[in-house]
């Protein structure tokens, strides 16, 4: 786990500076700035490896794309390590975070190796994958469907097979910042503390 997080193509890597203001014109500066006043969730997507090592990497390149069949799609940068183990184990985790987990957003959008060390996590009962159950608000475990080469980064499109509500509101990133809806204390269902339980078999 070497690569960074990928806060998608308008979002500005908080490890790599920012968007150039008043950026004119269609060249990728332009474009980084037009897509940077776009407000996403952030989530942290993550897999395991042929040997079964967890990676991950923060990402708010998510996008809905059918409800029948339920389907979604991640870009994930070509020399990701987070790619490799997702195209070694066939599927990954998308963990949106909650309000509470700003620093896990900027830890796995770090280059360090040991980020799982620094975060709750479990392995999914069946597939293995790595669920962030104290600093996601919902987790959506999806099977490869296909991949799309686009640019320097891939398109993942994910088949879900599971997903898993938890309580606490969501973390949001645009113009180059964090931020999120208030956190109450009660979270989205009710829920006394933001999190996610334990995974249980499918």
């Amino acid at each position: 786990m070497t690569e960074g997080g990928t806060m998608g193509v308008g979002a500005s890597h908080p490890e790599n500076g920012t968007t150039e203001p008043g950026a004119e014109g269609g060249g990728a500066a332009a474009f980084r700035e037009f897509m940077g006043t776009y407000y996403t969730g952030v989530t942290v997507v993550t897999s395991i490896d042929g040997d079964g090592r967890p990676h991950g990497l923060t990402c708010n390149s998510l996008t809905s794309v059918t409800l029948v069949p339920p389907t979604l799609l991640i870009c994930l940068g070509h020399r990701s390590g987070t790619l490799t183990a997702v195209r070694d184990s066939g599927g990954f985790a998308v963990n949106l975070l909650h309000t509470g987990g700003l620093r896990t957003a900027e830890l796995f959008a770090s280059a360090r190796a040991d980020r799982f060390d620094h975060v709750g996590w479990l392995s999914s009962a069946g597939t293995g994958l790595p669920w962030l159950t104290e600093d996601a608000c919902a987790i959506a475990e999806c099977r490869v469907a296909d991949t799309v080469s686009c640019g320097d980064h891939t398109v993942v499109f994910g088949r879900v097979t599971r997903v898993q509500a938890g309580w606490g509101n969501p973390l949001l990133y645009g113009m180059r910042e964090f931020s999120g809806p208030a956190d109450h204390g009660t979270g989205l269902h009710g829920g006394p503390a933001p999190g996610i339980p334990a995974p249980h078999p499918a």
